[in-house]
């Protein structure tokens, strides 16, 4: 059994908790790009592409060829789209995590750390008068799931909220974060609202976000 412990986030801990939420997240890409293809204009486009292709050649090299070389492309652009959204992330709140989380603003991150280094992330972030914390970034490697650390993460975020006293956390999650959206529920958090990603890829994606809520008892 792996011993793991929760521990606040230190300078050092920058480079190697950026890579461990990069990696985390690369790991939805194919689950992102077949979510695309099931789409109605997707399926539409390869079939008519197919068709047009079958009628035309002589033989089903052709359009074989020319539908693999499609899913390929449409693989690479859908890459590159998730890792630019990585990029973001990257670029955002995690460039500078000790100044984004700073205990003063009300924020706080915490990394889980086993067999002697960073193994998971999350952290927590409160929205301007909300009254609610936002819980963000967590991530945990992949040799080390199911050994409880997204949990003890995520309870740890829960515990600094309700030491806060704050109403509730929130998150949010994408359509292909299948895995964490059963750990939130697990724990209680509840659905809240879902939505689509208002831009035009987002729309052409469907890309639905369900933000997640968990009230804390006796808060104010």
């Amino acid at each position: 059994m792996v011993r793991y412990r929760i521990r606040p986030f230190r300078a050092e801990d920058a480079e190697v908790a950026r890579e461990v939420f990069a990696v985390a997240m690369s790991e939805h890409a194919p689950a992102l790009c077949l979510h695309v293809l099931r789409q109605p204009w997707a399926l539409l486009a390869l079939g008519s592409t197919s068709g047009l292709l079958l009628a035309s050649a002589r033989s089903l090299l052709l359009p074989l060829l020319a539908i693999t070389l499609l899913l390929a492309l449409a693989r690479h652009l859908l890459g590159c789209a998730w890792s630019a959204y990585i990029d973001r992330c990257l670029g955002a709140d995690l460039r500078d995590i000790g100044a984004a989380y700073a205990e003063g603003d009300g924020a706080r991150f915490w990394v889980a750390e086993a067999d002697g280094r960073v193994v998971g992330t999350v952290g927590v972030r409160p929205p301007v008068g909300t009254g609610e914390l936002v819980l963000k970034r967590m991530a945990v490697r992949k040799d080390y799931r199911g050994l409880g650390i997204a949990t003890a993460l995520a309870r740890t975020a829960l515990a600094f909220a309700r030491h806060r006293g704050a109403r509730a956390v929130v998150l949010n999650t994408l359509m292909v974060q299948r895995e964490a959206q059963a750990l939130y529920e697990h724990l209680g958090f509840r659905r809240h609202r879902r939505y689509v990603l208002p831009t035009l890829y987002g729309r052409l994606a469907n890309c639905t976000i369900t933000v997640y809520r968990y009230d804390l008892p006796g808060a104010p």
